[in-house]
């Protein structure tokens, strides 16, 4: 799957049972990283190859002011879900207006029904990420 975080946008901490393996294309991005001694940002750059555990709490964040690409190579399944609660951009790589709080809920109902979890606002803050 291609994958593109907008400028200013950040993926909130998650896990689930799919194993992920990110190839970046172009821009850069920060992924979190779970390691025994806590929570570390690792930069992501253009060739990088940046992999997720299934079941590994893991979060991405965009702070440059350029569209961050990448190949996701996943499971069928999380090809799925991504369908289910994504919204086609047609290519846009410029920054779009928040979720409606409808979105969201589906977002997280979706989530739920798929088994995958999604950290709260304080465990979010704790790893560095607002989600106003």
């Amino acid at each position: 799957m291609r994958g593109t975080i907008p400028p200013g946008v950040t993926v909130p901490l998650h896990s689930h049972a799919d194993p992920e393996t990110f190839i970046q294309i172009s821009g850069e991005i920060e992924g979190l990283s779970q390691s025994p001694k806590g929570f570390v940002w690792v930069s992501i750059r253009p060739g990088d190859i940046f992999h997720v555990p299934g079941g590994a709490k893991h979060a991405f964040r965009n702070l440059s002011t350029e569209a961050a690409v990448m190949i996701l190579v996943s499971t069928s399944r999380i090809g799925r879900f991504f369908r289910e609660v994504g919204k086609p951009t047609a290519g846009e790589s410029r920054h779009s207006d928040p979720p409606s709080a409808e979105a969201v809920q589906h977002f997280l109902k979706t989530a739920a029904a798929y088994g995958y979890w999604n950290a709260t606002p304080e465990e979010n803050a704790s790893v560095g990420l607002s989600l106003t």
